[in-house]
């Protein structure tokens, strides 16, 4: 069974990323827009300090402070994920490119 280290894995394996807050609440994110939103950034895209840019918004209104989630699940996409823009095609196959090699 394949584990995914990083969004880029877990999009190249379409498993979508699921932030848990300790409340918990919890979403469902589509890998693809996830990683070019971090990669567009240059953020680090290993999925334990990708949690850092993650918060809970029901815990927000109520401590009036960003709560970081306790974890980042991957599960199976579904109809329901929240999407983010997409790669440009181009920009998705070059990096799958080289991922391969």
């Amino acid at each position: 069974m394949r584990v995914a280290t990083c969004l880029f894995e877990a999009a190249a394996w379409r498993y979508a990323v699921r932030p848990v807050c300790r409340c918990g609440h919890s979403a469902n994110f589509n890998p693809h827009g996830l990683w070019w939103h971090f990669h567009k950034r240059m953020w680090d895209d290993r999925l334990k300090s990708a949690r850092e840019h993650f918060w809970c918004r029901s815990c927000s209104l109520q401590h009036r402070k960003r709560v970081r989630p306790v974890r980042l699940e991957l599960v199976r996409q579904s109809e329901g994920d929240i999407e983010l823009t997409f790669p440009p095609e181009r920009e998705w196959k070059r990096a799958i490119s080289r991922f391969r090699s």
